[in-house]
């Protein structure tokens, strides 16, 4: 026994040579990357991993007419890493070589049967198995598999003596091989997989950084100002060329090929109108693809990423290079996040629109949401969770996507309460981001509120209660927001927070109207819910920090 385990640690040696070098071959590594699967790449993959379950076989050691082998090692590894298609298929292929495999032996059925039930294990691991790591799924799966394999050859294989004697001599070195093999070969290849999340974390960073650099253009739009943004994100991602484009025109252009892409032109290739058209992103790997109609244009692969206002395509990135095949999933990553940032930019930009509207209250304080220094903090927050936490950096940007769509749109109109909860929260959460347990916030809601009201009217007084209120006093505490139906026709909304407390004379400058610039946030509320309720907010002082709630009404007269 010790001397039939020595043999297949070694056979399993090779195995994990064979996948380290498999692991480090670029055709497999895109593969493996990707997002999706295609059709075409689950079959490489199966019939990769079918290879590793062949050459188990293969290399395998006779044992009493048995083949004591490491074949289910990649057809686990496979399915538990890539998917049911390829742990059945591959599991499938395998097993069909084991059965017509001729080595005159009695266990060829229920070791092929074993070999496809492995496929399907590994099926079931990758849907249901989210709890552990993956190498401890196939550990378990291993010494399972070669449980029932056991079982099957004493069921099946005859006669039973001789069944029972190869189930003595390999059952223990098989198992031990085989799990430890699944553990190996899932960790090797895991590797690829962590590349792929670390690529994305990097290019998410990078799309950051490009981000605070082309914010200042985005003030004022214009084809200076986007031929600008263009060349910073030539030299910072090392493009060949970039263009950014409307839904008819090329806005801008930057790089090589500049003297035939030329600005305020119309679009004239068809992937760039299908990307328009469908919003999907394309990959173009050939000059054929691009249909530049300069036969010497030196651009030979680009990737066109859609920009989009809400979920309207209102235009397009290009991000070009001068070799074919140029298109890594590195580039693919970058290019998704500088276009849902670019488009963030974008519709940030129409602030500066609305100055024309800057005699109506409630677009100063609109206007006054957008604070520059949030941003950048907030930008500066996700770059930090990129390095540990992927996962936490995604949650902040869909925060701050939804707190800035929120901040941009129209305050002449009423929207759901549940609409300004869900803004305040978002802005909620980037700021516990920044400040971890020092930041508290509860929430205390009736859910089935729906009442009509102003927007921003209870995401300023939550940002005063931080701002002021926790931060400039001790810098940790609670803030509570409450909002309860008391009758048919009123709703109460309650923001309080035990901070610093606000002074006195700040609660007598909003009642008489003579609140300094810089709260006008504050004043604003109060003003508008005066004008639209009859009575503005109530600021309360308790023993410790500050309560300020104001009454809703469902029949408003609307706000104008």
């Amino acid at each position: 026994m010790i001397n039939l385990l020595k043999v297949l640690i070694n056979n399993l040696s090779y195995v994990i040579l064979i996948a380290f070098i498999i692991s480090n071959i670029n055709m497999f590594k895109k593969i493996i990357q990707k997002d999706e699967f295609r059709l075409f790449d689950h079959i490489i993959l199966s019939l990769i991993f079918a290879i590793f379950g062949i050459v188990g076989t293969y290399s395998g050691t006779d044992v009493y007419g048995a083949i004591a082998n490491t074949r289910i090692i990649g057809i686990m590894a496979g399915g538990i890493l890539c998917g049911p298609f390829v742990g059945i298929v591959s599991g499938i292929i395998a097993g069909l070589h084991r059965f017509t495999y001729d080595i005159g032996g009695i266990t060829s059925i229920p070791c092929a049967i074993t070999t496809i039930l492995t496929g399907f294990a590994s099926a079931f691991i990758y849907i249901k198995g989210t709890r552990f790591e993956k190498w401890v799924y196939g550990l378990i799966g291993g010494f399972t598999m070669e449980s029932i394999e056991m079982l099957l050859i004493l069921l099946i294989s005859k006669p039973y003596s001789s069944a029972l004697s190869i189930v003595k001599s390999i059952y223990l070195p098989m198992s031990f091989t085989n799990a430890i093999g699944i553990c190996m070969l899932i960790l090797v290849i895991q590797r690829i997989f962590n590349e792929k999340d670390q690529i994305a974390a990097t290019q998410a960073q990078l799309a950051l950084e490009i981000a605070n650099k082309t914010l200042p253009y985005f003030r004022e739009i214009d084809s200076d100002s986007l031929k600008k943004v263009c060349s910073i994100i030539k030299d910072s991602a090392g493009t060949a060329a970039v263009a950014i484009t409307d839904k008819d025109t090329i806005l801008a252009h930057e790089g090589l090929g500049e003297e035939h892409h030329i600005s305020g032109v119309p679009i004239q290739t068809t992937a760039t109108r299908q990307v328009i058209d469908d919003g999907i992103m394309r990959i173009l790997n050939h000059p054929k693809e691009i249909q530049c109609p300069n036969k010497k244009c030196p651009l030979k692969s680009a990737v066109i990423a859609p920009l989009k206002e809400d979920e309207e395509v209102i235009g397009t990135l290009k991000l070009y290079y001068a070799k074919e095949n140029g298109i890594s999933y590195t580039t693919q990553k970058l290019a998704i996040g500088l276009s849902m940032l670019i488009s963030t930019q974008i519709e940030i930009s129409k602030v500066g629109k609305l100055k024309e509207l800057a005699t109506k209250a409630e677009l100063k304080a609109l206007q006054a949401q957008i604070n520059p220094h949030f941003l950048f903090n907030a930008l500066n927050t996700i770059t930090s969770f990129l390095r540990f936490n992927p996962n936490k950096a995604r949650e902040l940007i869909v925060n701050l996507s939804t707190y800035l769509r929120y901040n941009i749109e129209e305050t002449n109109t009423l929207v759901d309460i549940t609409e300004e909860l869900e803004q305040v929260k978002a802005y909620v959460g980037i700021e516990k981001a920044r400040f971890g347990d020092k930041l508290r916030v509860t929430y205390d809601i009736d859910e089935i509120i729906h009442i009509k009201i102003p927007s921003l009217i209870i995401q300023p007084l939550v940002e005063n209660s931080i701002k002021h209120g926790i931060l400039k006093g001790s810098g940790s505490g609670n803030v509570s927001i409450k909002v309860k139906r008391l009758n048919l026709n009123e709703v109460e909304v309650v923001v309080q927070d035990d901070g610093i407390g606000i002074p006195q004379a700040v609660i007598d400058s909003i009642s008489n109207g003579t609140l300094r610039e810089n709260k006008i946030g504050l004043c604003n509320v109060h003003n508008r819910l005066k004008y639209l309720y009859g009575k503005g907010i109530i600021i309360e002082r308790p023993a410790i920090g500050t309560k300020v709630s104001f009454i809703l009404q469902d029949n408003t007269k609307g706000d104008k």
